[in-house]
């Protein structure tokens, strides 16, 4: 049967075990584990919906570099604003990243009016796109081909000469599959009244049915929570003898507690964005660390992706796409009111360029002004304040006895001298002193 299937159709083998819908991938653990059933792990579950709520909630706009300087660019495209008809702007983000975090692929589907103007995109299924040389794409279950210019495929990690990319939950799956089993055990372990189990000893010979009655009559007296801890009263001779080994003997929560590790790591999410309050993950100064770290080996690697790819989709060329990742990176109050004031000191923001990044109304045109470290005004009256250390120095120079077009030659000053010494000048005697 599965030679028949691969010889009618080229891409039956891509899409038989691409789509994980036939064929489960088995583990050593004996979990199988697919992209969906993946989101049953707590860790995976909690680490998907915190980078795709993240980039999904960044704000998004279309910019345009004029002079080496960035400025929004207006009208924007619609589809910046409003990708999908059907959904707002943060769930199709959303899906955009739930697609690369678990498959590693994005299928993005163009739709466009008859004069080729975008009028929405939507994500489709990557289980239901199958990659084919030459750029493009069939849809397996209506044979539909789209070319390269209906669909935006990004990929995560692409391998060399491949043409799709690659699921970290298919290459990661025995450490998902371990992980899994954990949590089935520990399942099945208070789901039993939180006891080992074991072996029910009794002298003599028992026919089937009063094997079966006996063990029946034993769970039924000590299986469930509510049940456990319960003490067992046996006669005739019958010994309850314990088999398994106990959880905390075999480390069960080291290596749970190790799972949730090994996921973070597939993932590069810190510990303490999933809530693991181990010694030392958690103060202040790791977190805030470690939050850094996030945004910038994380989330930005994502951003840029997106970035370049959904920029190809401008009408006009040389605009392009971008996430606003400030507010991933805002200190708090003080800190940002210590940073800008060294900036406004500095001369390199001005008071609007600083209320635009708090979210303020701007101050005015007076607000666009740069001011000088030195005197702290615009830039615009630094030649009246350079005039006015020159003529102290002027003043200097005449009160120890230089002449004044001396001084004004020396201090370059556009400026004519009366030839009057100056009044704290004293003339000196006749003759010399």
């Amino acid at each position: 049967m599965l030679g028949r299937l691969l010889e009618n159709r080229a891409g039956s083998f891509q899409q038989l075990w691409g789509s994980a819908a036939i064929f489960d991938r088995g583990t050593s653990s004996g979990i199988s584990i697919t992209q969906d059933k993946s989101l049953e792990i707590s860790t995976i579950y909690a680490s998907v919906r915190l980078i795709s709520d993240t980039i999904s909630t960044l704000p998004v706009d279309q910019y345009v570099r004029e002079n080496g300087a960035r400025r929004p660019y207006r009208p924007r495209e619609e589809w910046v604003q409003q990708p999908n008809m059907m959904m707002d702007r943060t769930t199709f983000w959303q899906q955009v990243m739930v697609s690369l975090l678990l498959d590693g692929n994005c299928f993005v589907h163009i739709i466009r009016d008859e004069s080729g103007s975008i009028l929405e995109l939507a994500v489709l299924n990557p289980h239901d796109v199958e990659v084919m040389s030459g750029r493009k794409y069939r849809m397996i279950h209506s044979g539909y081909v789209l070319d390269r210019d209906e669909i935006l495929h990004i990929t995560e990690l692409l391998l060399p000469g491949h043409l799709r990319g690659v699921s970290r939950i298919d290459k990661a799956k025995e450490s998902l599959g371990l992980s899994q089993a954990l949590t089935e055990f520990s399942a099945r372990f208070f789901g039993n009244g939180a006891y080992a189990g074991g072996v029910i000893e009794f002298p003599g010979d028992l026919s089937p049915e009063q094997q079966t009655m006996l063990r029946d009559s034993w769970d039924a007296a000590h299986r469930g929570v509510s049940r456990s801890h319960r003490p067992a009263v046996l006669f005739g001779g019958a010994k309850y003898t314990p088999t398994m080994v106990n959880p905390s003997d075999s480390q069960l929560l080291d290596e749970r507690k190790f799972a949730v590790q090994e996921i973070a790591r597939i993932f590069r999410v810190p510990l303490f964005m999933l809530s693991v309050t181990e010694p030392g993950a958690v103060s202040y100064a790791s977190v805030e660390q470690q939050m850094q770290w996030f945004v910038s080996t994380t989330i930005q690697p994502y951003v840029q992706k997106l970035e370049s790819a959904f920029s190809g989709l401008l009408t006009r060329r040389d605009s392009f796409v971008k996430f606003n990742l400030t507010s991933l990176v805002r200190a708090d109050l003080q800190t940002r009111t210590a940073a800008y004031s060294s900036a406004l000191a500095a001369g390199w923001m001005s008071i609007n360029d600083v209320r635009a990044l708090e979210d303020l109304r701007p101050a005015g045109p007076d607000g666009d002004a740069y001011r000088v470290p030195l005197q702290n005004v615009p830039i615009t009256d630094a030649p009246v304040i350079t005039i006015s250390e020159k003529a102290k120095a002027a003043q200097a120079l005449t009160t120890a006895g230089f002449t004044g077009d001396s001084v004004a030659r020396l201090l370059d000053l556009p400026l004519d001298h009366t030839g009057q010494p100056s009044v704290q000048v004293q003339p000196m005697p006749e003759g010399g002193a």
